[in-house]
């Protein structure tokens, strides 16, 4: 059975966010601190976090960055869910490797539905090995080589690279790739997929032009 840890410092949205998650069937455990947070995460995974990005003791982008930057939690799905709900906000949780973004006052039959597809997505089997045309993509040490060469790129990005290579010869429409990396819809107009396009050609040198843009649609490798 998936388990969930809840960090949110307010009581009663804390309360509110258990009380759902533990109806729709998951095991949850609430967190009012990162301290307390953290040191339960030493001694158990769970199979998602959701997490607050104001919390009084440490700020959750930082929390989020060391769960990405640590080799047993690289791979840990995490959440955001907060008040910050500016396109920059969102921008940043993403770049620092959020699986979503859920902006107060939300939605319990949202919140449990965008659980259930963050889970999917991480239990989905992939690869362990793609190549194409000297990008080598490793899902299991989820890193990158071109020609042989290690190339450093974001969680994000891994991810965008990892879609569009597994289905590679496929235009993806831009409302997929936002879909399926993000898991959320912006509102309205967002650079957001464009300027993780535009930095992942730029890491890939030479082989960037591997990714092509299909006008008004979306992207192609």
């Amino acid at each position: 059975m998936n388990s969930i840890f809840c960090v949110e410092d307010d009581e009663g949205i804390r309360d509110l966010i258990t009380y759902a998650v533990k109806s729709a069937g998951f095991v949850v455990e609430g967190f009012e601190s990162a301290a307390e947070f953290e040191e339960r995460l030493k001694s158990y995974m769970p199979s998602m976090v959701l997490l607050d990005i104001m919390l009084p003791d440490k700020d959750g982008i930082q929390i989020l960055k060391d769960i990405r930057k640590n080799d047993a939690t690289k791979n840990l799905p995490v959440i955001l869910i907060t008040a910050k709900g500016t396109e920059a906000d969102k921008v940043k949780g993403f770049e620092h490797g959020a699986d979503d973004y859920i902006t107060k006052p939300f939605g319990i039959m949202e919140l449990i539905s965008r659980i259930k597809a963050v889970l999917r997505r991480s239990n989905a089997a992939g690869e362990d090995i793609i190549d194409y045309k000297g990008i080598t993509l490793n899902n299991q040490s989820r890193s990158v080589k071109v020609d042989g060469e290690d190339v450093t790129i974001t969680f994000k990005e891994f991810e965008l690279l990892k879609y569009l290579m597994t289905h590679k010869g496929t235009v993806v429409p831009r409302e997929v790739l936002l879909e399926k990396i993000w898991g959320y819809h912006f509102e309205g107009e967002s650079r957001t997929l464009d300027v993780h396009i535009g930095s992942l050609r730029h890491k890939l040198g030479a082989k960037g032009k591997c990714i092509e843009t299909i006008r008004n649609v979306g992207y192609k490798i």
